[in-house]
């Protein structure tokens, strides 16, 4: 297969689905194993694809060209081909998590569910193979409107209340500050193509740089940066399956790509580095990962909890995008990896023991590991994973992100990720002892679920292997900053 014909293939199956969902809802069985069959084939040609980066080459597919610099063009970066991995591989577990969590839990309009889901995927692969600016930032669009119905799916009061908020900051902020930002680089080099090394430098002087710079930090709504991050907690009253699609398979993920993406093929890291214009965003990114930390401790609802720990997560990233130098670049490309494995696996648990005990809260977990013992053993490691304790994979990237800080002579950063993973030990870990070490204070009636159990188990599996085969996404991050 051509690597053309494997970006068509990627981008076409989960749209395929999304269009025959609708009429496969005469049989449910049908309709459901649609969602899986989709992912195994765009996990293929996204392999194929990332398989073709790492050769050197760059797989790209030009669709039209309206001018020059301005085109609607496919072309696969390293930190690209890690994307469009993450966001297909995990489509699997999720769709197969999905049926069993919308069945189990008897939910309403499960064949508008399924068929939104796959759109959603199907605009996170574009956002992860676009060439220029143009293309991501269409998908961008895209990925928001596609979830809207997925947000609000219960269409109670209080969805429609958050559908509202997740619309106008995301929206929001896309149209005020992100397209702004993306005509002043198109008028600064009459190109939005993106390049290894970046293209501003020579085009805009220093002193301005840091302020094109914020406009794409706070105009990428999705990376969850404070102030613009109360969507993502009010989101959370969607299904748990919506849940892991926003923080692990497409929605934040997209976001903090857009960010890494910015910093590494436009505006070039050596460029950032040599002008301190990203200094300003140590600090917030900082500021977020400990305040959104302290206020996860404070939550007793497990979605909710996780939301604020993936606000924290996020800004890991947008870390390691700032300090601007090579490794920590790498340490950031490689924790959109580990936290997509091990957040995943965190909601699938949620999802999970919602479905099979319907407990929402910490505060009544207190004694019921032993009758979910699998499902409790996925969430510790997965928690594990997020904290980054060998041998689990979230141990590499933030490793990688440490040593970045070091190499930045930004010291303080290091007291920021110690102080964070010890948080992250207080929050994450809390479910787990109560389940396992307090005594049960309510009888609840446990009924199991395969399919809400099966995938977080391969999932926290996946977050163990990772450190072991870390090898083919460190070698794609390093291309990703390689001259």
């Amino acid at each position: 297969m051509s690597s053309d014909s494997a970006i068509i293939l990627g981008l076409l199956a989960p749209l395929i689905v999304a269009l025959l969902t609708p009429f496969l809802a005469v049989r449910t069985t049908w309709r459901d194993a649609a969602g899986p069959i989709g992912a195994v084939v765009t996990l293929f040609a996204a392999i194929h694809v990332a398989i073709d980066v790492l050769a050197g080459n760059v797989p790209t597919l030009v669709v039209a060209s309206f001018a020059d610099g301005i085109s609607l063009t496919f072309a696969v970066t390293p930190l690209g081909a890690i994307f469009g991995l993450v966001a297909s591989g995990l489509w699997i577990l999720a769709a197969i998590f999905s049926v069993g969590y919308m069945r189990g839990n008897h939910e309403k309009q499960q064949t508008r569910f399924a068929a939104f889901y796959a759109v959603a995927v199907h605009a996170a692969l574009a956002i992860a193979w676009s060439g220029n600016l143009l293309v991501l930032f269409i998908f961008y669009e895209i990925l928001t409107f596609s979830t809207y119905p997925l947000v609000t799916h219960k269409e109670s009061k209080v969805a429609r209340n958050a559908g509202r908020l997740y619309m106008g900051i995301l929206v929001g902020t896309s149209v005020v500050l992100l397209l702004p930002a993306v005509i002043w680089v198109w008028l600064a080099t009459g190109t939005l193509d993106f390049q290894q090394g970046g293209i501003l430098e020579g085009f805009i002087s220093p002193q301005a740089a840091p302020y094109l710079l914020a406009l794409f930090a706070f105009g990428i709504g999705k990376a969850a940066l404070m102030p613009f991050h109360r969507w993502l907690p009010a989101a959370m009253v969607a299904p748990t399956p919506v849940s892991a699609l926003l923080h692990a398979v497409a929605v934040v993920k997209a976001g903090v790509f857009t960010m890494l993406t910015v910093v590494v093929y436009i505006f070039g890291a050596d460029f950032l580095s040599s002008s301190g214009a990203s200094d300003w965003l140590v600090w917030l990114a900082s500021f977020t990962i400990l305040a959104s930390s302290f206020v996860a401790i404070t939550k007793d609802d497990i979605k909710a909890r996780l939301a604020y720990s993936t606000i924290s997560q996020l800004s890991y990233i947008v870390l390691g995008a700032a300090l601007a130098s090579a490794i920590a670049v790498q340490g950031a490309a490689l924790h959109i990896v580990m936290h997509a494995a091990g957040k995943i696996t965190l909601f699938f648990c949620a999802g999970a023991i919602y479905v099979c005990a319907h407990v929402t809260k910490v505060s009544d977990l207190d004694g019921q590991g032993p009758e979910l013992k699998w499902v409790f053993g996925a969430f510790c490691l997965g928690a594990l994973s997020i904290i980054g304790i060998p041998p689990l994979g979230g141990s590499w990237s933030k490793f990688y992100l440490m040593v970045g800080a070091v190499d930045s002579g930004m010291l303080f950063v290091l007291g920021v990720l110690g102080l964070s993973s010890l948080l992250n030990i207080y929050y994450l870990l809390e479910p787990v002892s109560r389940a396992f070490f307090k005594p049960k204070i309510k009888d609840l009636e446990i009924t199991l679920h395969p399919l809400v159990i099966i995938p977080p188990v391969v999932t926290a599996a996946l977050s163990l292997l990772l450190f072991f085969f870390v090898d083919p996404f460190a070698n794609l991050a390093s291309m990703m900053v390689s001259p």
